[in-house]
């Protein structure tokens, strides 16, 4: 996967927004104005941050040299991905479908104050 195909399946996806309101260098998705994926554009490496499960996160990450704590973002609920061909495309979309999910699912609700 690269940023091209990254950007056509974010945006394939429903009421996906694409903004930038890091800077010219962070692109961000969000679903109902909330952020799935977080994509750098100044990385010497491609890569992206979802959101995950926590449990689901920890698993990832021991079993994907690919999947790290996530960059710049809370460690339990976020994993940067580095698309590195050692994984399909395929399982690639599910991390970025799960991350959707999540916060189509809370849609509606508030974040407690931290």
């Amino acid at each position: 996967m690269d940023i091209e195909q990254l950007q056509s399946y974010c945006l394939s996806k429903e009421n996906v927004e694409e903004t930038l309101p890091f800077g010219p260098d962070t692109l961000v998705y969000k679903v109902n104005g909330k952020i799935f994926l977080l994509c750098s554009l100044d990385s010497e490496e491609f890569r992206f941050n979802v959101k995950c499960d926590p449990e689901k996160a920890l698993e990832l990450r021991e079993q994907y040299p690919c999947v790290l704590p996530g960059y710049h973002m809370n460690k339990k609920h976020w994993n940067t991905i580095i698309p590195d061909h050692t994984v399909t495309n395929k399982l690639l979309k599910e991390w970025i479908d799960h991350s959707y999910e999540l916060v189509v699912g809370k849609k509606g609700t508030k974040r407690s104050g931290k």
